[in-house]
C-alpha cells in the first residue's frame, strides 16, 4: 500500500520521505521514495527527520495502526503545528473519532447509526460496573490497538477481570461491549474525497461468523449471502458514516449483521489502510492506496482516471463477475504448547487470495495455495469433532470437511455447531456430492467428460480427482487434455466487462469459453514466494519486485506468479 502511495507522489512530482525500519519491504527502495530513513516510527525519530527534511505535509494513513497512533500522539504534542507540517488526507481529529471508543459511539449516535451497547472505561473496576449494565456475555476492545490486540470475550466477572487487566496494560482505554458472537460479519471499503464524493469500492463477507478477527477469518468478496436490501442498507450506512466522520481518502467499515433479519451494528471504522484494504484493492483491481494518496494531494474522484479501464473515472464503483476467497495463513505449529483457538485478537501471519467464477472453485484454489499439502476441500482426524466445529481454530475448515466427507454430518447440524451461514455449507456440500459421484465411478476409464469438466469447474485439482477415481495425477491430466478441457485466462476487469479493461491482473478458470489475453509475445516468469510464513516473508517480495523491475528496464516482458 505504501508503494502505491509513493508511486502516486512521484507521478505528481512531489518529493517523498519514507520512514520505515523494515529493510525487507519494496517501498524502501530508492526508486520509489526520494529519501529513506531506516528509523523507529516514534515521535522522537520522526521529529528528527522533520527537522532535517522540513516537509510540507505528512500522510498518517498508510502505515497501519502504528503510524496512526504516532500521528495522534504527535498532534497532541503540538509537533505538526510547531514545524508547519500539514496532515494530508484524513485529519487527526477524524482518526481520533474512529479510534477513541467513547467518541466513536457518540459520533454514530448523532446520525442514528446503530452500534453495539457499550461503555468506554479506564480501570478494571469500571469495566466490571460497565459489564453489569451492558450484560454478559461481553467483548472487550482496546482503543488504538493493532489486530485486535488486547481484545477478547468474557462470560462472567472472573473472565472479565483478567481480560480487562491485560487489555489495560496495552491501552489506556477499553470498551466493554455487548457480544454479538454468531452474527454475520461484513465489511465495506469506502473512498471519499474532500468534495464529499464517496464510493464503496468493495464489500466483503466473512465465512466465519462474528467472534473471529477478520484477519483470522476466511473472507469472500463480494458478499454472497446478503440480500439486495441488506447490501444497500449497509452500503448507505457506510457512506453516511464516512461523510459524517470526515474521512478524506480510504477507510473500511465493519458490521455485525443479524443472520435472520435487517438488524445490524457497526463494529468499527478503520480510517486508514489495512490488510482488508490490500485484499479489496487486489480483488477489484482498484488501486486504493494510489487513489487515497491522490485525494490527499487535493484531487477529486471524478477527475482521477480509473486505472483499470483508462476510459472511466475513479468515481465508478467496481462490479465483479468473479469471486475472491481469502484464507489466512498461520504458523502456530512452529510454537510449542500454543493454543490453536482463534478469536478477536489476530494470530495469522499472512493470507492468500484465490479467484474463480464460483465460490467452490475459488475456495478450493485458496486451500491449495495456503499450503501445498492440501489437495482441496478435505478433512482431518479430530478427537472431538463437535468441539472443533463449535470452537474456532486455524483448522476449523478441516473439521467441516471431516464432518461432511467422512462423518455424514448434515448442513443443519454443522450450522448449529459452527454458525457458519448455510449458503456456504451448501456450496461445500456440492464439493462432497461431486467427490462421491467420482468415487462411485470407481476408475479413470469410466470417468465421463461431463463429470470431469464439472469437477474442474468446481475447483478440483487433477490430483484430487485421481484420488477419487483411484488413479494418478499424470493419468488424469492426460485424459483431461485429450478431452480438450483446459483452463481459460481471464482479467480482473473491475466493471464486469461493461468497459474494456487495461490491466495486468490475471487469473485462470475452467468456468469460461475464451481467453481475455493473447500469448503471442514471450516473456520471463518471476515466481513469488507464496503465502507469508515466519522466516519467509516480505523480503522475498522485495526480491521478486526488484527482479521484475530489472527485467522491464532491459525490455523483457515479465510474468509474476504469486498467491499472496
Amino acid at each position: 500500500m505504501r508503494s502505491q502511495a509513493l508511486k502516486a507522489l512521484k507521478e505528481a512530482g512531489v518529493a517523498s520521505v519514507l520512514i520505515n525500519p523494515n529493510i525487507a519491504t519494496i517501498q524502501t527502495n530508492h526508486s520509489l521514495a526520494d529519501e529513506v530513513y531506516y528509523l523507529p516510527v516514534t515521535p522522537e525519530y520522526v521529529t528528527y527527520v522533520i527537522e532535517r527534511e522540513r516537509p510540507d505535509g505528512i500522510f498518517l494513513s498508510f502505515g497501519g495502526q502504528t503510524a496512526l497512533n504516532l500521528g495522534v500522539q504527535m498532534q497532541r504534542m503540538g509537533l505538526f503545528e510547531r514545524y508547519g507540517v500539514k496532515v494530508l488526507g484524513t485529519s487527526v481529529h477524524t482518526l481520533e473519532l474512529s479510534e477513541d471508543r467513547d467518541l466513536f459511539a457518540k459520533a454514530l449516535n448523532e446520525i442514528d447509526i446503530p452500534i453495539a451497547k457499550s461503555i468506554a472505561v479506564g480501570t478494571v473496576d469500571e469495566a466490571l460496573d460497565a459489564a453489569n449494565k451492558v450484560g454478559y456475555p461481553i467483548i472487550v476492545r482496546a482503543a488504538y490497538a493493532l489486530g485486535g490486540l488486547g481484545s477478547g470475550f468474557a462470560n462472567n466477572e472472573g473472565e472479565l477481570r483478567n481480560m480487562a487487566a491485560r487489555s489495560l496494560t496495552l491501552s489506556p482505554q477499553i470498551l466493554v461491549e455487548k457480544s454479538l458472537k454468531g452474527w454475520k460479519e461484513v465489511e465495506y471499503e469506502v473512498v471519499r474525497d474532500a468534495n464529499n464524493n464517496c464510493i464503496t469500492v468493495c464489500n466483503m463477507e466473512n465465512f466465519d461468523p462474528l467472534g473471529t478477527h477478520t484477519g483470522d477469518s476466511i473472507v469472500v468478496a463480494p458478499s454472497q449471502t446478503l440480500s439486495d436490501e441488506e447490501y444497500h442498507m449497509l452500503r448507505s450506512a457506510a457512506i453516511k458514516i464516512v461523510r459524517h466522520l470526515g474521512v478524506v481518502g480510504e477507510c473500511n467499515v465493519q458490521y455485525a449483521l443479524q443472520p435472520d433479519g435487517l438488524d445490524y451494528r457497526v463494529i468499527e471504522v478503520n480510517a486508514r489502510l489495512s490488510r482488508s484494504s490490500a485484499l479489496a484493492s487486489k480483488a477489484t483491481g482498484y488501486p486504493l492506496a494510489y487513489t487515497a494518496a491522490k485525494i490527499g494531494l487535493g484531487h477529486t474522484l471524478p477527475e482521477l482516471p480509473n486505472a483499470v479501464t483508462k476510459t472511466t473515472t475513479a468515481n465508478f464503483e467496481p462490479s465483479l463477475d468473479y469471486i475472491v476467497t481469502k484464507i489466512p495463513r498461520w504458523d502456530l505449529a512452529k510454537f510449542q504448547h500454543v493454543k490453536r483457538d482463534i478469536g478477536s485478537a489476530m494470530k495469522s501471519v499472512g493470507e492468500v487470495m484465490a479467484i474463480g467464477r464460483t465460490f467452490e472453485e475459488s475456495f478450493q484454489k485458496a486451500i491449495r495455495q495456503v499450503d501445498p499439502k492440501f489437495v482441496g476441500f478435505q478433512g482431518d482426524k479430530f478427537d472431538d469433532l463437535d468441539y472443533e466445529l463449535s470452537h474456532p481454530t486455524d483448522r476449523r475448515w478441516l473439521a467441516v470437511g471431516q464432518a461432511m466427507l467422512h462423518e455424514n454430518y448434515t448442513v443443519d447440524r454443522i450450522h448449529e455447531l459452527s454458525k457458519i451461514d448455510k449458503w456456504f455449507l451448501y456450496k461445500l456440500q456440492n464439493l462432497v456430492d461431486c467427490t462421491r459421484a467420482m468415487e462411485a465411478v470407481g476408475s479413470l476409464d469410466g470417468l465421463k467428460r461431463e463429470l470431469l469438466l464439472k469437477a474442474k469447474k468446481l475447483g478440483f485439482s487433477d490430483k484430487q480427482i485421481a484420488t477419487a477415481v483411484k488413479s494418478n495425477e499424470d493419468a488424469v491430466r492426460a485424459l483431461r487434455l485429450s478431452m480438450g478441457i483446459r483452463p481459460w485466462v481471464k482479467k480482473i476487469d473491475t466493471l464486469a466487462a461493461e468497459f474494456p479493461a487495461d490491466t495486468n491482473y490475471l487469473y485462470t478458470t475452467y468456468n469460461a469459453s475464451s481467453h481475455d489475453v493473447t500469448f503471442e509475445d514471450k516473456g520471463t516468469i518471476v515466481l513469488g514466494s507464496g503465502v507469508y510464513r515466519i522466516g519467509s516473508s516480505v523480503e522475498f517480495d522485495w526480491c521478486a519486485v526488484g527482479a521484475a523491475s530489472a527485467l522491464r528496464e532491459i525490455g523483457h516482458k515479465t510474468v509474476m506468479i504469486n498467491v499472496s
